[in-house]
């Protein structure tokens, strides 16, 4: 069991642990929305993958599943912003009616359909989390 599928004494459920495991195999620079990940896993919805990131999420790359119009994690954008320009997310500039004029996740180039078969590495730029960022 890795070391996200604990808490300080407590096991989490298995379904949490589903969840960030489907974090973990996101590669760098790209993005699976809270939907993506319920519907990748045929359970829950967009809602329970929220909580369980809200929850677990701090030990996989949280930044890697996002809302789906893009919009960053509020009062964690500059931590995610930060992790985008470092993997090369995709990003889409801020509008001026935007607060704090902070950019979005271009979803159109960002957004990856999952794991094919459980194996991520067959994907370009795999790089497995290795706990750093």
């Amino acid at each position: 069991m890795t070391e996200a599928a604990m808490t300080e004494n407590s096991k989490i459920p298995e379904y949490a642990e589903r969840v960030l495991h489907v974090a973990e195999l996101i590669p760098r620079g790209r993005v699976m929305t809270y939907g993506d990940v319920a519907e990748w896993l045929e359970e829950g919805g967009p809602r329970q993958v929220g909580r369980v990131m809200a929850l677990y999420g701090g030990a996989v790359p949280w930044w890697r599943v996002v809302r789906s119009d893009g919009v960053l994690l509020p009062g964690h954008e500059q931590r995610a912003l930060a992790h985008y320009r470092e993997e090369g997310t995709p990003l889409r500039g801020a509008s001026r009616a935007a607060q704090g004029h902070i950019p979005r996740v271009d979803m159109a180039r960002a957004r990856w359909d999952g794991p094919v078969g459980d194996e991520p590495a067959d994907e370009p730029g795999y790089e497995p989390w290795d706990g750093d960022g």
